[in-house]
């Protein structure tokens, strides 16, 4: 089964910046990895995903241009630079995996995530 554990995330202020870093055990290049948030009483957002084995990427229209998901394979660690950040973009983090066929219709839905990390919260103050 694969783990994930997740570091990085962290209090700053607005316009400034943080790395989030997943690294995951017992992953394959057949796997797609995301990066999903969630604020206290709402639901799980798709943030952004990568294709392990392609490096295709997708990612939310709120943070086109601000964020990038990046991976470094021999590592197993995929990596997300959030830049600019806004307290908008405050929310516990979430690492995901899967085994399912990666596109624009299916990157952001969690359920086709089988396994996923503890989460690392972000907090960004105006």
């Amino acid at each position: 089964q694969v783990q994930l554990v997740e570091s990085g995330g962290g209090s700053v202020q607005a316009g400034g910046s943080l790395r989030l870093s997943c690294v995951a055990s017992n992953i394959n290049d057949r796997y797609c990895m995301a990066w999903f948030r969630q604020v206290s009483g709402k639901e799980r957002e798709g943030v952004a995903a990568i294709y392990r084995g392609a490096a295709r990427t997708y990612y939310a229209d709120s943070v086109t241009g601000r964020f990038t998901i990046s991976q470094d394979n021999p590592e197993n660690t995929v990596y997300l630079q959030m830049n600019n950040l806004a307290p908008e973009h405050t929310a516990m983090y979430y690492c995901a995996a899967g085994l399912f066929v990666l596109s624009a219709d299916s990157w952001n839905a969690p359920k086709g995530y089988t396994s996923w990390g503890q989460g690392t919260q972000v907090t960004v103050s105006s």
